[in-house]
């Protein structure tokens, strides 16, 4: 056997099995339920929905296990240009011809077989450039410098995808950045300070940022009655979607909001992806689900533990931020305790961009784990 593959075999008999298995597993539920979110539906696009993810599930797992092969610290020494080459396809969205407008949001990059949404991919690449960028030798994290240049990383990327607009990415930005900052041991007084100035940057984002259907969708989310037949609509039928699962649910393929299309069609295969589980499989299914994101994350907690260097570290807590912000806000909104911001639910909202942004990231941790302090190492 060559040296190439006994090098393949050592690194795959060090990866987290339970981590692949929680992904296939949520994966496939979300498989079932694109299927379900469809059936009996005229539209022939929501009924390719189900065959279109499946083909980016092939290719997300593809992209997961090729990152995990790839020593992450090789990733993090091209992060740079990484980083740039995602904010090059952040601004082609506004090329005319080559983005793509949907609902006034010109969030998406027309690939003729398929529309990339950059802001997606754009995570994994903020993340690891700046995880790089505070894990460097000779970075002093005690200078105002040091922080300064990490907001310049965050506000690029920031800016531009509220512009698409898109506010829902742009605000799971910023606890990744406040994640990443606060594990990389900056000093409290620096800490503090940022803290201090948090409610009057979004004071000025509110004003000067957000566009006035977003600031709409803020204000009905205090007060969804305000304009039920309107604004508030899906904000509440997803909750009478999931209330009226029960416990046990109302079965497979049997909810009635979905299938008579008082939840929207349009978004229930994607952002209302949960009121769909919970509604056909009642507190009980959803409890699975919520159960399965709670083991993974406590899965990305174990591999920065074990991170062999603070880059490994740093990369791993971003990672978790962000699948955490992608789930609390998605089912958030759902049950009525976060704005509608059409954040999708990783693994079970339909879309190839969300499925390869959060593969990569996921394989980023995977290459964490296998090269982690007690295990292997490269």
């Amino acid at each position: 056997m060559s040296d190439r593959s006994e090098g393949l075999r050592s690194v795959l008999s060090e990866m987290d099995v339970s981590m692949v298995l929680i992904i296939f597993g949520l994966s496939i539920l979300g498989l079932f339920f694109i299927f379900s979110a469809g059936y009996e539906s005229d539209d022939v696009y929501n009924r390719a929905m189900f065959i279109k993810q499946v083909i980016w599930l092939v290719v997300g797992f593809g992209v997961y296990f090729l990152v995990s092969l790839i020593d992450y610290g090789r990733l993090a020494e091209i992060a740079y240009p990484i980083y740039a080459l995602a904010i090059i396809l952040l601004l082609l969205v506004w090329v005319p011809g080559l983005g793509k407008e949907i609902n006034n949001a010109k969030r998406w990059i027309n690939m003729v077989v398929f529309n990339l949404q950059p802001s997606e991919l754009m995570k994994p690449a903020f993340l690891l450039t700046l995880s790089w960028y505070l894990s460097r030798p000779g970075i002093k994290l005690s200078n105002w410098s040091t922080v300064f240049i990490s907001i310049g990383i965050l506000m690029v990327p920031f800016s531009l995808i509220l512009m698409q607009p898109d506010l829902g990415t742009g605000i799971t930005l910023l606890p990744i950045f406040a994640a990443i900052l606060f594990v990389s041991r900056l000093r409290w007084k620096i800490i503090g300070v940022v803290l201090i100035l948090a409610p009057l940057v979004a004071i000025a984002a509110w004003y000067l940022l957000l566009a006035e259907y977003q600031q709409d969708r803020i204000l009905v989310f205090i007060n969804p009655e305000s304009d039920p037949t309107g604004k508030g609509w899906n904000a509440i039928q997803s909750r009478i979607a999931v209330a009226s699962g029960g416990f046990d649910g109302k079965g497979y393929l049997k909810g009635t909001q979905n299938l008579l299309g008082f939840l929207p069609r349009t978004v229930a295969p994607t952002d209302f992806i949960f009121c769909v589980i919970a509604e056909e499989m009642g507190f009980k299914g959803s409890a699975v689900v919520v159960g399965l994101y709670t083991f993974l994350l406590f899965g990305i907690m174990r591999a920065a533990v074990h991170a062999r260097d603070q880059l490994g570290r740093l990369i791993a807590i971003g990672v978790m931020t962000m699948l955490f912000m992608h789930v609390y806000v998605n089912i958030g909104m759902t049950v009525g305790l976060m704005p509608i911001t059409g954040l999708p639910l990783p693994f079970l909202s339909y879309g190839g961009s969300v499925m390869i942004g959060t593969m990569v990231a996921l394989g980023l941790v995977q290459s964490i784990y296998i090269r982690r302090a007690d295990g292997r190492s490269d």
